[in-house]
């Protein structure tokens, strides 16, 4: 039992926490490409968090998402100071999820006149959420602890010997973690928005955008029009989408606006570089094909709110889509299972408060 499968006992914990272990893909060093002169991305490994961009003006630097761990955004910033000497003045949180914005008090210290920016439910969001973090982990590591203690799931489901060893490493790797959270404190958003606006860098257009809601209620999109680079937050993860939470009928609509944007280069929140809008559309096709079926069985039986989604969940068949995801990689079998659980249940509420 691997501990994606170990997962659903907790899955909401996990992603809360940012371990949810989709994130790493396998990866386990941070990665720098060069997208453009003065544009880079960091690919974090491990827990590093969500990825960074950096993007260098003539006189100013604009980071988007400053990752999850404290050490990870230190040692981005000391890979900014190799490509530049300008000052990070601008910083950009995509969404409320810590992954991509506990490293924003490291920043704060080491570039004091810093703007941190978000959009207005983020920074709602991220203040009612951030703060606590340490807390939940702490939390998630009991349960780890209490998991190996009786050698059992909290259904009483028994450990193998390779489960144990796994959540024994789980469980190192989140008190690691934990220690550094609680060396630092959350750092919000000091600048909200809710229309797009642009920041000249110098010789360096960068256009914020907020093109609507899907995975959160105040996904921040940057694009950059010159370069033809578009940095998506969690709109858009690879190779199994973030689909805990959200909301899908508008989430589609939302990629339909993400594609129309003139972009030959994306970053998505996690996974790697895409040269091409394949895969937006594959996670726009799936959100809609779940969308659809849940309609039709609706409008041939009962409304939602009159339903339950245990009575309603296996009219969706979403199998059709496994392989476009997975490539054939059982691995990743768990984690689509787990993804399209999760797409039918906010399917469903959504539907359910209409």
């Amino acid at each position: 039992m691997a501990l994606i499968s170990l997962s659903r006992h907790f899955a909401v914990l996990l992603i809360i926490v940012s371990t949810f272990t989709m994130k790493t893909y396998g990866q386990s060093e941070r990665t720098a490409t060069k997208l453009a002169d003065g544009i880079y991305e960091i690919e974090h490994g491990g827990q590093g968090g969500g990825n960074t961009t950096v993007i260098i003006g003539e006189r100013q630097v604009f980071v988007v998402d400053a990752g999850f761990l404290p050490s990870a955004a230190s040692e981005d910033i000391t890979q900014i100071r190799k490509w530049t000497d300008k000052p990070v003045s601008f910083l950009l949180n995509t969404h409320f999820h810590n992954d991509h914005n506990f490293g924003n008090r490291v920043y704060m210290n080491a570039f004091p006149a810093l703007t941190i920016i978000a959009h207005t439910e983020t920074k709602k969001d991220m203040d009612r959420f951030g703060p606590g973090s340490a807390a939940r982990i702490e939390k998630y590591v009991q349960r780890l602890k209490q998991m190996l203690d009786s050698g059992k799931t909290s259904d009483g489901t028994s450990l193998t010997a390779d489960d144990i060893k796994e959540v024994k490493n789980e469980w190192t790797r989140s008190n690691n973690e934990l220690n550094e959270l609680k060396s630092i404190k959350f750092q919000s958003a000091t600048l909200m928005f809710q229309h797009d606006f642009t920041i000249d860098l110098g010789n360096r257009e960068v256009q914020v955008k907020f093109l609507g809601r899907g995975n959160t209620a105040g996904d921040a999109v940057v694009y950059l029009p010159k370069e033809k680079i578009v940095v998506t937050g969690d709109l858009v993860v690879y190779p199994i989408p973030f689909m805990y939470d959200g909301y899908p009928n508008e989430w589609i609509e939302t990629l339909e606006n993400l594609i129309q944007l003139d972009a030959g280069t994306i970053v998505p929140g996690h996974g790697p570089i895409m040269h091409d809008k394949e895969f937006i559309r594959l996670i726009r096709d799936i959100q809609k094909s779940a969308v659809d079926q849940m309609n039709d069985k609706l409008s041939q039986s009962l409304p939602a709110m009159f339903q339950t989604l245990d009575k309603v969940k296996d009219s969706i068949d979403l199998s059709s889509f496994r392989q476009r995801f997975t490539r054939g990689d059982k691995e990743l079998d768990a984690s689509f299972d787990e993804m399209v659980n999760r797409l039918i249940k906010i399917v469903f509420h959504e539907a359910s408060l209409r």
